[in-house]
C-alpha cells in the first residue's frame, strides 16, 4: 500500500499577471481541491505547506530573462527538499500546486537521488526556451517554460540549480495531451522527447498510448517517474479555468484514464496538479471535476 501525502506548493511566481495590478489566482488551487475533500479522499497523510516567496516582478522587463528567476530558484530548492525526504521515506507525494513551474522542484528532488522520468499530461510542453524564441516569443513566464528548464535549456540559475543539470533527460519524457498541429511538436521530436497529441491518444484510446509509453520508463534504466497533471490538458468546454484555455483538449473520460494507467504503476512515485485558477471558477464545477480525476486516479491503485 502506498503513503500518500497530500503537500501544498500554492506558487503563481511563475505566470504572467492577468491583468495590471493583478496576481495569478492559482495560488488559490490547493485550497479549492481541499474544500473538495481530497485529502480524505485519497486516505493521504498531512504534508503541510510549502509557503511561496511573494510575488513580484519588480522592473522587469521583456529581455531581463525569466521573471521572478531569484524567487523561482529559492522556492525551487526548498520545495525539492520537501519532496525529498518524502521520496526517501519510501511516501508518495501529491503536490497541489501553483502554477506548472513548480515541477521543477519535483524534478531536482528526483535528480538528487537518481534518474527519473516524467510523464506530463499536460496541453502544451512547456517547453519555451532562448533558442526557440521565433516559435514560442521571448522567455519570461517560467509556467511556460519549465521543461525546457528541467530538460538543461535556459538560464542556469533555474535550469542549473545545485549543478544537477539537466534534472530530466529527454528520453525520459513522455508528454499527453499537446493539441494536434502544436508548433512545438518538431523539436520535441528532434530531441527524441515522446509527445501524443490529442488526436493520437483519441486513435489509439488513451489506456493504449500510456501503457506503451511507459516502455523504457523502469529500472535499471530510470528509478521511476513524475505524474505532471496540468489542468489545461482538458478542454475548455469542462475546463475554463485556466489561464490559456485552447479548445480541442482531452475530455475528462480520456484523461482519467490516462491517470489511472499512469499513477497505477508501480514505477510512479508522485504527482503534481497546477493551473487551475479558482477566480475563473465561480460555481466551482471545474474544481470538482478536476478534484474527481485526482481522487479517480488513486482509486484502484
Amino acid at each position: 500500500m502506498r503513503t500518500l501525502v497530500l503537500l501544498d506548493a500554492p506558487s503563481n511566481l511563475g505566470l504572467r499577471p492577468p491583468a495590471p495590478g493583478a496576481v495569478p489566482g492559482v495560488y488559490k488551487l490547493a485550497g479549492a481541491l481541499r474544500e473538495q475533500g481530497l485529502l480524505s479522499r485519497l486516505g493521504a497523510r498531512e504534508g503541510g505547506v510549502v509557503v511561496p516567496p511573494r510575488y513580484d516582478r519588480g522592473d522587469w522587463v521583456e529581455g531581463d530573462g525569466v521573471f521572478n528567476a531569484d524567487a523561482l530558484a529559492a522556492y525551487t530548492v526548498t520545495l525539492a527538499d520537501r519532496i525529498e525526504r518524502h521520496l526517501r521515506a519510501g511516501e508518495f507525494p501529491v503536490v497541489l500546486g501553483g502554477d506548472c513551474s513548480i515541477q521543477l522542484g519535483a524534478s531536482l528532488a528526483m535528480r538528487r537521488t537518481g534518474r527519473y522520468g516524467l510523464a506530463a499530461v499536460d496541453g502544451s510542453a512547456d517547453f519555451r526556451h532562448p533558442g526557440n524564441t521565433a516559435v514560442n516569443g521571448p522567455v519570461g513566464a517560467a509556467g511556460g517554460e519549465e521543461l525546457a528548464l528541467a530538460t538543461g535549456r535556459g538560464q542556469p540559475s533555474l535550469s542549473d540549480l545545485e549543478g544537477l543539470a539537466p534534472y530530466l533527460r529527454d528520453e525520459d519524457v513522455r508528454l499527453f495531451g499537446m493539441r494536434d498541429g502544436d508548433a512545438d511538436l518538431p523539436e520535441l521530436a528532434e530531441a527524441g522527447i515522446f509527445a501524443a497529441t490529442v488526436g493520437e491518444i483519441r486513435r489509439r484510446g488513451a489506456t493504449a498510448v500510456a501503457r506503451s509509453a511507459l516502455d523504457g520508463l523502469h529500472p535499471p534504466v530510470t528509478d521511476g517517474f513524475w505524474v505532471h497533471l496540468d489542468a489545461d490538458v482538458l478542454d475548455p468546454e469542462v475546463m475554463p479555468a485556466v489561464d490559456s484555455p485552447d479548445p480541442g483538449g482531452l475530455l475528462p473520460q480520456e484523461v482519467a484514464e490516462l491517470l489511472r494507467v499512469l499513477v497505477g504503476s508501480p514505477r510512479c512515485v508522485g504527482l503534481n496538479v497546477t493551473i487551475y485558477d479558482p477566480d475563473l471558477d465561480p460555481d466551482g464545477r471545474a474544481g470538482a471535476l478536476l478534484a474527481d480525476l485526482v481522487a479517480g486516479a488513486f482509486a484502484s491503485s
